[in-house]
């Protein structure tokens, strides 16, 4: 089985179809069905009409796909049972400092950031202060939880991703460093879960045995390994796919303006003409 998750927070635009397309090759070449999950975990983005506006696209563009569609708003109750079982294995705590505050303690030139760019966690004594941070402890309030990732890492022991080909043909295994993150966000201050945990845990109910993506979520797969590994998980074969970047050079994408599909095809293009485009 392989999946296209898209987020139901803009429209679909030509970096979505590009990853709907390569998805619809590998599922062909393997004889798999191919399903959708629609990746709603930010409850204050998510919208009904985006969500309509994603499965009208993907008929538009003609790509076939077997239900029922899985969205993760549904299945916070499984997330939260992760986290409760790595948290009675000591590996996940409660951290208070925002994001504009471990910005703003790692603004020095040369300060450790993770494979994205961002400022890696430092501790919310370092971030804060002993005396702030013990007060926000104490304080009750709403925490994030993030994953010991050395600890997490010693305990999963070495390593790899299972690559594959574009056709689904194995390439070999690749090793993977989720040192490299950090102490990584598992569950947000406002919902039970985040991107990393939910899309592993999603795989895995769904059986999902081919994970085709993006090229810029490739490092973050080893991230997704070392939770495969310490929730008895099994692990999908992963294919990153090329992106298409904008006339900046940045990867295409809703927040900087790319053109939707429905603009597209409001401007007369058919999806023959958006297959042709991208080599489909």
């Amino acid at each position: 089985m392989l999946r296209f998750a898209p987020s139901p927070n803009g429209l679909l635009h030509l970096g979505h179809a590009l990853s709907i397309f390569a998805n619809e090759r590998m599922a062909q070449a393997l004889a798999l069905p191919l399903t959708v999950r629609i990746e709603d975990i930010d409850r204050s983005r998510a919208r009904p009409e985006f969500e309509q506006a994603i499965v009208d696209d993907i008929a538009w563009l003609g790509v076939a796909w077997v239900g029922p569609m899985r969205r993760q708003a549904d299945h916070f109750a499984d997330y939260r049972a992760a986290l409760r079982a790595l948290k009675a294995n000591g590996l996940v705590y409660p951290s208070f400092a925002t994001r504009r505050e471990i910005a703003e303690a790692c603004r020095e030139p040369g300060a450790p950031r993770d494979p994205d760019g961002a400022p890696l966690y430092a501790g919310d004594a370092a971030i804060l202060g002993e005396a702030e941070a013990a007060r926000r402890r104490a304080s009750g309030q709403p925490a994030a939880w993030r994953l010991r990732m050395a600890e997490a890492a010693e305990r999963a022991g070495p390593l790899t991703m299972a690559c594959v080909d574009a056709q689904g043909c194995p390439l070999g295994a690749l090793p993977v460093d989720p040192l490299a993150w950090g102490d990584v966000v598992l569950a947000r201050k406002d919902t039970p879960t985040s991107y990393h945990l939910a899309v592993v845990m999603d795989d895995a109910a769904q059986s999902i045995t081919h994970v085709v993506r993006g090229e810029d979520l490739l490092a973050a797969t080893a991230v997704h390994r070392v939770l495969q590994t310490l929730l008895g998980l099994p692990a999908p074969a992963y294919h990153h796919h090329r992106l298409i970047l904008g006339e900046d050079g940045r990867k295409l994408s809703k927040s900087n303006g790319a053109k939707s599909l429905a603009a597209l095809r409001a401007d007369g293009m058919s999806a023959a003409d958006i297959r042709r485009q991208l080599g489909y």
